[in-house]
C-alpha cells in the first residue's frame, strides 16, 4: 500500500505556531516573575524566562501533537 506523499507544513501554520509560542513564552515569563525568590530585577526576569522556556516547550509539543491528530482525523473522515 503506497501512502500518498504528504506536503510539508504550510508557511502560514509555521508563522501561526511561532506567534502563539512567543505569546505563551511572554505570558509565562510575566506570570512566573512573582515566583522568583529574589530582589534583583535582572534575576527575576532571568529565572522567570528560564522557567517559562520549559513550559513553552511543552506547549509547543502539545500544539504539534494536536495538529498531527487533527490532520489524521480529517484524513480519516475524508475516506
Amino acid at each position: 500500500m503506497d501512502q500518498p506523499e504528504q506536503k510539508p507544513a504550510a508557511r502560514s501554520s509555521f508563522v501561526l505556531d511561532t506567534v502563539l509560542t512567543l505569546a505563551v513564552f511572554v505570558f509565562f515569563t510575566w506570570i512566573l516573575r512573582s515566583h522568583v525568590p529574589s530582589n534583583d530585577p535582572f534575576y527575576i526576569w532571568l529565572w522567570g524566562a528560564i522557567s517559562a522556556s520549559c513550559l513553552t516547550a511543552v506547549f509547543w509539543l502539545a500544539l504539534q501533537m494536536f495538529r498531527a491528530v487533527l490532520r489524521a482525523q480529517l484524513a480519516a473522515r475524508k475516506k
